[in-house]
């Protein structure tokens, strides 16, 4: 199958499209740069976010563009505008398969831009018209990360003699691993599998739980050091003005929120031996 992929060349697209070449899939990756692909994935030049793409030769797309900050791109244009893009140019080509990665915990009225924007592209793809499946993975963990690998790995291996807790660090979550949320979109492709599905690991964790987990990866012990609540929401939106912010507004209000979800029979049946994070994390997290 020739499958059209919006966000190939990102974090999960890195372990997505090496399985669809390997189930015998034909990616066609859009990027707006040329880009190192594995051989027999096809590369695609242009910009999702300001131009509808064409998709003729295409059997199927998925949409996997996601920004967890804004910069140069917004929420807005990545996941809201992209996803009309994607729609409009599959209606021109007769596309009608449509995989689109959400996140866990979108919905309207968050105050988060990063949830609310998502769960408008949520919107546009079940009002498209197509055969469409959403996924809505929690915390994704692996190579390149941005929650363990940069997040966490800062507050553990930072010059601080201790770690900053976050309240007491009760949020509850339930990561998933980036090959596991790989699996599931393939499995869904090739299943002809449609509907919305929490994508969660086999285990739930509080945010104090993955701070010790990271803790004993790096081989670092540092007591906690617990900033109240209402301490951190008169810090954080001043934390946010800096370009590099360590914590921007929107991590910090999906971390108060927590994001965990059960682990469906649906989901098992796509991923039946989900992978637990203490497998994964020794292989890439080092200070």
């Amino acid at each position: 199958m020739r499958v059209f992929v919006v966000g190939g060349t990102g974090f999960v697209g890195r372990a997505l499209v090496p399985l669809l070449l390997e189930r015998g899939h034909t990616p066609l990756v859009l990027s707006r740069k040329p880009m190192d692909l594995p051989p027999g994935a096809v590369w695609l030049q242009g910009d999702i976010t300001r131009e509808v793409p064409d998709l003729r030769g295409a059997e199927a797309a998925i949409y996997l563009a996601g920004i967890i900050r804004e910069g140069p791109q917004t929420f807005r244009a990545v996941h809201v505008e992209g996803v009309r893009n994607l729609v409009e140019g599959m209606r021109r080509a007769g596309v009608g398969r449509l995989l689109h990665m959400s996140a866990l915990g979108a919905r309207r009225g968050t105050g988060s831009r990063y949830y609310e924007t998502k769960a408008e592209g949520e919107e546009v793809v079940r009002q498209s018209g197509l055969s469409w499946t959403i996924f809505r993975p929690s915390l994704i963990f692996g190579p390149g990360d941005e929650f363990f690998g940069r997040v966490l790995k800062n507050l553990v291996c930072g010059p601080l003699p201790f770690v900053p807790l976050i309240g007491d660090g009760r949020f509850p979550f339930r990561p998933v691993y980036v090959g596991d949320v790989a699996l599931a979109f393939v499995e869904a492709l090739e299943r002809g599998v449609l509907g919305t599905y929490d994508l969660v690991g086999p285990r739930e964790y509080t945010f104090r739980e993955l701070l010790e987990r990271v803790m004993e990866t790096v081989g670092r012990k540092k007591p906690f050091l617990p900033i109240p609540l209402a301490l951190m929401d008169l810090l954080v939106p001043l934390m946010s003005l800096l370009p590099f912010a360590p914590l921007t507004k929107d991590q910090y209000v999906m971390l108060k929120g927590g994001n965990t979800a059960p682990l469906s029979p649906e989901v098992l049946a796509l991923v039946p031996r989900p992978t637990p994070l203490e497998e994964v994390l020794p292989g890439y997290l080092r200070c």
